[in-house]
């Protein structure tokens, strides 16, 4: 198994760390700390050993931070979270909604007579910091750098990961390493910069063609990279891992510790992502007087646009996944019809993810799961990125809707699905909220739209039909997808803040929902990449986008009602389930076949 359900933290632990950590900050001379869930290389994803945010106060989730003061601990949480961190942590711990309060608002609030707040610049960035620090202004509460304040005193502090790199293929790719770094140079040089510095691992992977396992679910290798104007990149990481590679003149294995003194000697102007680097780093540019250019990671866009090769991979992999996931829901409505003729028959939310990974692991060709899977059933789904561990497993019930959020890492893909399943009949209002949630999700798959669009444009398609009733949801519609990378990955969005252009290429996700806390959660997500569109008959003579629906599994007719759909809605949902039906039939096992002719028809 890929995925374990021990539970990873006990809110029990929460408090006494928190006092040695109080403990430590006194000595230092400091008022505070700010602890966010990151490490060196600011990305989404971290090492078991740099889980500190999670070892701190208990909360799991992927996004957030704490700042701790003598007298309080603020955990902040954006919307995805909040139900997640109230039941992961101590009351020692309190929520702060987050971004709807600010950092600086509430340290003003807290600290009215002002104060010291310490930070690790390894983990933060220089917008990060340079925000927090304009939002101070005349308060007088200043900020200090200072060492990590939680490794001294997580005494058994997991190894770093030394997992081995590998090559990732080429034609699979579609573009070599050596082009990538050519074309790399090549923007350097027509923006008058000597080089860039590279911190986040999916970047690094990508323009040097390899991946690695030093993360979990991310097929990445840690490391940091220095890359010339004509192209050369040295890479600094353990050289053990990088031992099994075979490189060109251009690449040049340095050890970690090499990093700090290459960027005091660098030539500048020197690139940084001011979103994305940690501070530190500029903290070690300015020490050696390097001119520093801030401007986007330059692997971002050409990542995020993806070559004719992976978007081929992407149809493959989602097309073996869609088998998978057909031959997971055959076997959960049996479940669920078993369940409604026989009280005593017990399916649990652990039994779902299992059997889901099983069915993935049945193809031969996974390497990971994209992340945990979310399989939460009843009052359990409304958590939006619900975990299951053996202390939170539930039973499904009849009358549950049961939340299933997982993907696949494949070499030539990586997918991420949502489907919301009916256990036995369920409410009027479920159905009408699915039928909304569903309403959006299809005004996406459907929109085409004039090349300069960016996804907060588009994301209010998909809560027009939820705010019509009153509702919405506390996450975005839409995140990019790597190409066996990460399945978050920027810098596209479907989302209010976005303001990135989408392109020709690009892979985002789809995914709306509704969620009632204490009683059900609902979310239908594909995957969609952007492609050329064509006017309309009679429309402009504009150049035109859409989307392309790469994902491949019935959506719950059970949980639809029609009379709310408009033709067209039908016309595209009939659509989907036909071309499901036609692609998948002839991949999965005969039973499983025969349900999907009924879970596909018309409606």
């Amino acid at each position: 198994m890929f995925q374990t359900f021990a539970a990873s933290t006990r809110p029990e632990d929460g408090p006494p760390r928190l006092a040695a950590l109080r403990a430590n900050l006194r000595a230092a001379g400091v008022d505070g700390y700010i602890l966010p869930r990151a490490d060196a290389h600011q990305g989404e994803y971290v090492a078991a050993c740099d889980e500190r945010l999670s070892w701190l106060t208990g909360f799991t989730g992927s996004a957030g931070f704490c700042i701790v003061l003598p007298d309080r601990a603020g955990l902040f949480v954006d919307g995805r979270y909040r139900v997640q961190a109230r039941l992961q942590c101590a009351p020692d711990f309190t929520p702060v909604n987050w971004p709807e309060t600010a950092p600086a608002t509430w340290l003003r609030d807290a600290c009215p007579n002002g104060a010291v707040i310490g930070f690790d610049p390894w983990l933060h960035t220089p917008t990060e910091i340079e925000t927090l620090t304009k939002g101070l202004e005349g308060s007088n509460i200043g900020l200090r750098r200072m060492s990590n304040q939680i490794d001294p005193l997580w005494t058994d502090r997991p190894a770093p990961p030394m997992a081995p790199a590998r090559p990732y293929p080429e034609h699979l790719a579609g573009l070599s390493s050596i082009e990538k770094r050519a074309n790399l140079g090549q923007t350097l040089t027509q923006n008058g910069q000597r080089a860039a510095v590279l911190t986040q691992p999916d970047s690094i992977c990508w323009l040097l063609n390899i991946r690695g396992a030093d993360l979990p679910r991310l097929p990445v290798l840690q490391g940091f990279a220095i890359v010339h104007e004509d192209g050369r990149v040295d890479l600094y990481t353990a050289p053990s891992k990088c031992a099994g590679l075979e490189w060109d003149d251009g690449v040049h294995i340095r050890p970690t510790e090499a990093f700090a003194p290459a960027l005091r000697s660098l030539s500048g102007p020197v690139r940084l992502d001011k979103g994305t680097v940690p501070l530190a780093v500029v903290d070690l540019l300015q020490e050696g007087n390097v001119e520093i250019a801030y401007m986007q990671d330059p692997c971002l866009m050409p990542k995020a646009r993806k070559t004719g090769a992976e978007l081929a991979s992407a149809r493959a992999a989602h097309l073996r996944d869609g088998a998978a996931m057909v031959e997971f829901l055959c076997w959960l409505d049996r479940q669920a019809s078993a369940l409604l003729k026989n009280p005593d028959h017990i399916v649990t939310e652990i039994d779902v993810a299992r059997h889901l990974e099983q069915c993935r692991v049945a193809t031969g060709l996974l390497e990971d799961l994209s992340f945990d899977t979310i399989a939460g059933s009843g009052p359990n789904g409304a958590i939006v990125h619900y975990r299951v561990t053996e202390d939170t497993n539930r039973r499904l019930l009849p009358g549950d809707l049961m939340l299933v959020d997982s993907g696949g890492q494949y070499l030539d893909g990586t997918t991420d699905i949502t489907r919301t399943i009916a256990i036995g009949p369920v409410g009027t209002l479920e159905v009408e909220c699915f039928t909304r949630v569903l309403q959006g999700m299809i005004a996406i798959s459907r929109a085409r739209f004039p090349r300069g669009v960016a996804g907060s444009h588009l994301d209010a398609l998909a809560r027009y039909p939820l705010w019509l009733a009153g509702h919405d949801y506390d996450h975005g519609t839409g995140h990019g997808v790597g190409a066996f990378l990460s399945v978050h990955e920027g810098p596209q969005r479907l989302s209010r803040i976005s303001t990135v252009p989408l392109a020709e290429g690009m892979i985002l996700s789809n995914e709306p929902g509704y969620y009632r806390e204490g009683r059900f959660g609902i979310r239908i997500e594909n995957l969609i990449a952007v492609r050329k569109g064509a006017a309309p008959e009679g429309g402009d003579a504009r150049d035109w986008l859409e989307f392309e629906t790469l994902t491949l599994a019935p959506i719950d007719r059970r949980l639809i009602q029609v009379s709310m759909l408009s033709a067209d809605e039908r016309a595209w949902l009939d659509a989907y389930h036909a071309r499901v039906a036609v692609l998948l039939s002839p991949l999965v096992s005969g039973p499983t076949a025969v349900w999907l002719q009924t879970a596909c028809q018309p409606i």
